[in-house]
């Protein structure tokens, strides 16, 4: 498959027109929902789509679920633990959405985290 109408190379994320989103239940009833502010990433694109490939950077501590006692919480050790995973990437070999789950501990809380990524690239302009 041929790629005309899009200029091939490598486009780096626009952050501030890119959102990363997240997912997770609690107690079997209730979701909660958040952002994670840093990211960064590239998006390899080539002549043929099926060699193309994506890549996002999370900054974890950057989580925001509207609660900072619950953001805290969600950076430690029984959660997303900043300290030893400051970041998580996304690498992909297409250029199509996808999702990912990443396992977590907890009684109260699921073990599968849903991440949505949203992202737009800009073609760095040449000097």
């Amino acid at each position: 498959m041929s790629n005309s109408t899009l200029t091939t190379g490598t486009w780096t994320l626009d952050s501030a027109h890119t959102d990363v989103d997240f997912v997770v239940r609690h107690a079997g009833i209730s979701k909660v929902r958040g952002t994670f502010g840093d990211v960064s990433g590239e998006l390899v694109l080539a002549d043929d789509f099926t060699a193309s490939s994506v890549e996002a950077t999370i900054g974890v501590a950057s989580i925001d679920s509207g609660n900072e006692q619950r953001d805290g919480h969600l950076r430690s050790a029984d959660f997303f633990d900043v300290e030893q995973f400051p970041q998580m990437t996304f690498r992909s070999a297409g250029v199509t959405g996808t999702e990912e789950s990443f396992t977590l501990s907890g009684v109260l809380v699921s073990d599968a985290v849903k991440l949505e990524i949203s992202a737009a690239f800009v073609l760095p302009q040449e000097s």
